[in-house]
């Protein structure tokens, strides 16, 4: 454990220089990639969560040029919301040497992190909105309408991607080959109640309490349909569900007797994205407590050697794979599948639970750090090897975060 957390500390020490960028082309402000191999692409989670991690690393070595890495922060930001169209469409990937919007074709847009991440920025800078101008708010506002008009399901309330593109877990199966508009994926509707509540800590601190007591009603009401329509009484888990039901019809003869009485049919398939209602704080304490006891922590399905699997192992889609398009959910580990895990498990108690999952995560990126001098994109759960996309940094540095909270030292936490 000590070599190993030696070597990420010496690793990761420049690691935040590395996926640095300057303005460039299309991007007019500086941002973080996801990897040093990447040119001039800012992704949307992809930048929200290594700086969480950078946050930490540059604290974890004196704080010197905190300041100066704030203005790549805040382009992420800004680079994303300047490029938000009049309807609200924000892009996914912004690229500095070609397309604005990334995949003209695909119906989905940036995933609902980008209010989180600004809430991030404002509370490790005491609230400082100096930065932040009227058509930056305005453009935010835009971006969570479209999302409220456009991807929000009318008869459960729930939010749905609208086709597979770039969705982020990538080939999840629940959504993956599907029929377009058809899941109420827990991962989204997780992302969008955390989003609600960025949003509303963000009018708090513009002074704006009528439109921040708007978006936390807005994010209660979520929270209390997730739980009706995606937790899961039999398996103790919570699922996406399938919406694509036809609709009730009166008049129609056949069904008119007892039409269907359910809005929505659970999806069980067992996803690590189910634990990210612990991590929401969706969860009751009594849901957590099975989602941790009979499925995180259950060798048969999802714990393994080096932490939780992105899929069940019981699953038939389970496979490790070399894949980059679509990048590969249906079993490897990923660190921000862990570290997310992780910060579920501290926040509802489960803090040994915690303990050996930020070990595990810390044996394996050390590991590979010892034999590759490098980090992959994902990890195969039984040896620790290294699967995918080597000089992967992005949110692989949040192991840093882990190691902190281990070491007993400050530790820098999303929103």
């Amino acid at each position: 454990m000590e070599k190993y957390s030696r070597l990420i500390k010496e690793y990761s020490k420049d690691a935040y220089k590395w996926i640095t960028r300057e303005p460039k082309g299309t991007l007019e402000h500086p941002f973080i990639v996801p990897g040093a191999p990447y040119p001039y692409q800012l992704w949307d989670w992809d930048s929200w969560l290594t700086d969480v991690a950078a946050r930490q690393i540059i604290l974890d070595n004196g704080g010197e040029g905190l300041s100066e890495f704030f203005e790549y922060e805040k382009g992420c930001i800004i680079n994303f919301l300047e490029h938000t169209d009049e309807r609200g469409y924000m892009p996914i990937l912004v690229d500095g040497e070609g397309e604005v919007i990334f995949l003209k074709d695909c119906k989905n847009m940036h995933k609902p992190c980008l209010a989180q991440h600004l809430a991030f920025l404002l509370q490790v800078t005491d609230n400082d909105v100096s930065w932040l101008t009227p058509s930056h708010i305005d453009a935010l506002e835009r971006f969570m309408a479209r999302y409220k008009r456009e991807f929000r399901h009318g008869e459960t309330g729930l939010y749905r991607f609208l086709d597979d593109t770039a969705i982020g877990v990538d080939n999840d199966p629940s959504i993956f080959y599907r029929p377009f508009g058809s899941t109420a994926s827990i991962y989204l509707n997780c992302l969008m109640y955390k989003e609600l509540l960025g949003v509303e800590y963000i009018f708090r601190a513009l002074g704006d309490p009528a439109k921040a007591d708007y978006y936390k009603a807005e994010a209660e009401e979520l929270k209390g349909l997730v739980r009706e329509h995606l937790w899961d009484e039999r398996n103790g888990m919570y699922y996406s569900a399938d919406i694509s039901l036809y609709p009730v019809d009166p008049g129609e003869w056949l069904h008119s007797g007892k039409p269907r009485h359910w809005k929505s049919l659970i999806m069980r398939i067992d996803e690590w994205s189910g634990f990210l209602a612990m991590w929401a704080g969706i969860a009751t304490p009594e849901e957590a407590e099975r989602m941790v006891r009979e499925n995180m922590l259950n060798e048969r399905t999802f714990w393994s050697n080096y932490g939780v699997r992105s899929l069940s192992k019981c699953e038939k889609m389970y496979k490790i794979w070399q894949s980059g398009n679509p990048s590969c959910w249906i079993g490897p580990i990923w660190g921000n599948a862990n570290y997310m895990c992780f910060r579920a498990l501290l926040d509802y108690g489960y803090v040994e639970e915690a303990r050996e999952l930020a070990k595990r995560t810390v044996e394996l990126f050390g590991k590979g750090i010892e034999k590759h001098g490098e980090m992959h994109e994902y990890y195969d759960p039984d040896t620790g090897e290294g699967v995918f996309n080597i000089s992967f940094q992005s949110w692989n540095l949040l192991v840093n975060n882990m190691l902190a909270w281990l070491e007993g030292r400050e530790v820098v936490t999303e929103f």
